[in-house]
């Protein structure tokens, strides 16, 4: 069955990091997402033999000289038929291309234009160099994580790349769509990282405001301040997660432990949390992680077992729900979220560069001829 977005078409400017994990989105939802990689990077490859980057699954990819002017023109074409388009470039470079917002609206004016950017497309440091560990220090969204102490630790780069870049770019362009279907008219859309990753911060602003998030790090309820909030080391060295902050949960939490009978702190003690969490850290290096799978999975005591990207496939929770699939020997995430009447699937492995060039040319429109006019010249690969 086709996906939800079945029938929306969308080429993305081949990029790293946010733009092809937002345009993996929307090809997990059934868009027709067509990459246009760089005639340069067309290097070849077996098409039974896919790449493993799954970050460029679901989609077709052509190969083109965006810098030849029958190149840009080519894309040009394309972006008359397109309900969107994504580039993750510097200000600026697409517009050197003939690409820009301007040209391509002029050109399909009920495009979504959609621009992944770190610092976003104007401001002091809109310009310059930077990576997600940068834009989530700017957000506010890095200090704060960390133990009491020590330094912030950046949390790999899922805040900036891909929950406050491709994620946004993703929503942004469903968003950016949806509102020229309405109205005919479309728009850019401007998705930067430091914009996503202060927006994910939304409820730590809430909770200052409220007076109840202290902003020295590793002292609040969700900062490994608590100690019913934390992870602990096991018997065999590996680590359980503890998430029992309703009193109802934190009760089981003490019984399944065996604390329950012991004189101890209240709860909301943070005077006492350094002393309980030393207590807790005790208890659990007592047994080992499936020994405290045994007793804990399936109770309330908000717990889980810490997994490896690794084991995290294997867990029988993630088998029931298919949450992980192997596709040509990878396993990968499968695509979420999931829906009752569209149900969604990986649509094809991650391409070749320039794998589909003549069937994507072709399928969009230009002829047979004109796609061998366009590789004598150069234009494409």
């Amino acid at each position: 069955m086709p996906g939800p977005l079945d029938g929306l078409k969308i080429l993305e400017i081949a990029g790293i990091g946010p733009g092809p994990f937002g345009a993996m989105m929307l090809a997990d939802m059934g868009a027709e997402v067509v990459r246009i990689d760089r005639a340069q990077n067309v290097l070849g490859g077996d098409p039974a033999t896919p790449p493993a980057d799954v970050l460029n699954r679901g989609r077709r990819s052509i190969g083109v000289d965006l810098k030849h002017p029958e190149g840009a023109e080519t894309v040009l074409r394309l972006i008359e038929q397109a309900d969107g388009m994504i580039e993750g470039f510097r200000p600026g470079v697409m517009e050197r291309l003939g690409l820009g917002p301007e040209v391509a609206l002029a050109r399909n004016p009920k495009l979504a234009y959609g621009r992944m950017t770190g610092w976003g497309q104007d401001g002091p440091y809109a310009l310059a160099a930077g990576h997600d560990i940068n834009y989530i220090a700017l957000a506010g969204a890095l200090e704060p994580i960390g133990r009491r102490g020590g330094p912030p630790i950046p949390p790999l780069n899922l805040v900036g790349d891909f929950g406050g870049g491709g994620m946004l770019l993703a929503f942004g362009m469903v968003c950016a769509v949806l509102n020229a279907q309405s109205t005919g008219v479309g728009q850019v859309v401007d998705a930067a990282m430091v914009d996503g990753s202060a927006v994910l911060t939304t409820m730590f602003h809430s909770f200052r405001a409220m007076g109840i998030w202290e902003d020295e790090r590793g002292t609040n309820m969700l900062d490994t301040g608590a100690h019913y909030y934390d992870v602990y080391e096991t018997a065999d060295g590996h680590y359980v997660s503890i998430g029992s902050i309703e009193p109802q949960f934190y009760q089981e939490l003490l019984r399944l432990t065996g604390l329950d009978g012991e004189d101890l702190p209240r709860q909301q003690d943070r005077a006492a949390w350094p002393a309980l969490t030393d207590r807790l850290a005790e208890v659990f290096k007592a047994k080992t992680r499936d020994q405290w799978c045994a007793l804990m999975e399936g109770t309330d005591v908000c717990f889980a077992p810490v997994l490896s990207l690794a084991e995290a496939p294997q867990h029988p929770h993630n088998i029931h729900r298919g949450t992980f699939i192997e596709r040509d020997g990878v396993v990968q995430p499968a695509p979420a979220p999931r829906f009752s009447g569209t149900p969604v699937e990986v649509q094809r492995p991650p391409s070749h560069a320039g794998q589909h060039t003549n069937d994507v040319l072709t399928d969009w429109g230009i002829s047979t001829d004109e796609v061998e006019k366009l590789r004598r010249a150069g234009a494409i690969a």
